[in-house]
């Protein structure tokens, strides 16, 4: 979440401060970090179900449907997907003298260093902050393997980032079929069971698994009701019971795969965003052209199949769908979209102007993102905080969370003013560089 640069004539490692600062790149992070807000409260407030699949479990009038709507086409994953991007960008600045065959081993060893102090941070944050959706950790875990690949060319970077989504489209798509088929035969089986007449073996088969299709929509799944019986339990006792509560689902989580699924999914982005550095893309280096033509492809593609996935979600119905073969594609070309757009904005008086706010936040990205956890979990939902009952919707917990990204936006605008960094990109520094790091703004760093 932070850059480095390399100063050539005395070989010696420093942080990127003041002008030395790529604008688009604090922007572009300021704006993933606080939007990540809206996409990880849902899970802090509960019900943890309404995340798992049972999307009604956390309310559904007609604005929370549009609210959800709104954030699964355009913000879920995309967040993510901005931070494994800039990530992928980070090491290209880090990693700047290394490039050559005489590049100073320093650099390797300050961006392993920076990588394993953050897969440290990411483990406070699951087990002290109780975080089971933690991003530090997998992406400390994907950047360490990530440095080998920075100097891949542009085609090979852009074909193993795509790799999940080939392989997603490839069983999307097998999944698509075969799900038609079960559609086609239910409706055969409920003319029969109409009729009066008996169903084959096959398709009896095929009924129960219909119906459990249909369980599992409605939330009636075993593990996810035992989510339910675990979190309310959770909820309702104290901090120990609490915090069992989010460490073991974290367990579960990985368990089932999430934590492999997630490293992968991150590295092959960051390949992306590398590819993306390269082409000058993700730093502001193309034609005004470029970033048009991009935004309209990006989005044309991306928001339409996110927002034709949202739909086909909300017949809460087994049958077949296209987000299955869409899903991974759509969010890299909305996250591609978001990049172009504010790379645009940027090239714009009154855009630049309204996006300014956010390079105070793109700066200090490390401690707003911790800043939320202490928040949704501790402050607001927590049996030794607030202690806020489960949202009411969706509609009244994007309101709740626009609060406090407004007043994290205030914040951190506020400490840039005069300190150069965030408190905990200040220690995250010092750690990786092994010496003490200036704190307080001076005037030669304006």
């Amino acid at each position: 979440m932070t850059d480095h640069r390399v100063d050539a004539a005395t070989m010696t490692l420093a942080p990127v401060r003041g002008r030395d600062r790529i604008e688009v790149l604090d922007a572009l992070r300021g704006f993933a970090i606080l939007a990540i807000f809206y996409i990880n409260v849902p899970a802090m407030a509960g019900p943890l179900s309404a995340l798992l699949g049972n999307i009604r479990a956390m309310g559904w009038s007609a604005a929370d449907q549009h609210v959800w709507l709104f954030m699964t086409t355009f913000l879920e994953g995309t967040q993510r997907g901005l931070l494994e991007m800039l990530f992928g960008a980070g090491l290209m600045v880090t990693a700047a003298k290394a490039m050559t065959p005489d590049g100073p081993v320093a650099v390797a060893d300050l961006y392993i260093r920076r990588n394993l102090w953050l897969l440290l941070f990411g483990l406070i944050n699951i087990f002290l902050l109780l975080w089971p959706g933690d991003i530090l950790h997998i992406y400390a875990l994907s950047a360490l393997v990530l440095f080998p690949f920075r100097k891949l060319r542009v085609r090979w970077l852009l074909a193993l980032g795509l790799m999940i989504s080939v392989i997603q489209m490839v069983g999307g798509t097998v999944e698509y079929i075969s799900r038609t088929e079960l559609q086609q035969t239910q409706t055969v089986i409920a003319e029969k069971q109409a009729k009066g007449q008996k169903l084959s073996k096959e398709e009896t088969e095929a009924a129960k698994e219909w119906k459990e299709k249909l369980d599992r929509i409605a939330g009636k799944d075993p593990v996810e009701v035992k989510i339910n019986k675990d979190e309310a339990k959770a909820r309702a006792g104290g901090f120990g019971d609490y915090a069992d509560f989010w460490i073991s689902t974290y367990i579960l989580f990985v368990g089932k795969g999430s934590l492999i699924g997630g490293v992968i999914e991150a590295f092959c982005t960051m390949l992306i965003g590398i590819a993306l550095w390269k082409l000058g893309f993700i730093q502001g280096r193309r034609s005004t052209r470029d970033y048009l033509i991009a935004l309209v492809i990006a989005y044309g593609f991306g928001l339409t199949a996110r927002y034709t996935g949202g739909l086909e979600r909300m017949t809460f119905m087994p049958g077949p769908k296209t987000l299955w073969i869409t899903s991974e594609l759509s969010r890299l070309a909305v996250t591609v979209g978001h990049i172009a757009a504010i790379n645009l904005l940027m090239r714009v008086r009154l855009g630049r102007k309204a996006l300014t706010p956010l390079l105070a936040a793109g700066q200090m990205a490390f401690t707003l993102y911790l800043m939320q956890q202490v928040i949704g979990l501790h402050i607001l939902y927590s049996p030794i905080g607030f202690d806020l009952p489960t949202a009411p919707g969706w509609a009244w917990l994007a309101g709740l969370a626009t609060m406090v990204i407004v007043g994290q936006l205030m914040f951190a605008n506020l400490w840039m003013r005069y300190f150069v960094s965030g408190p905990l990109e200040w220690v995250w520094r010092s750690l990786s560089y092994w010496q003490r790091q200036p704190f307080r703004r001076r005037a030669v760093e304006s």
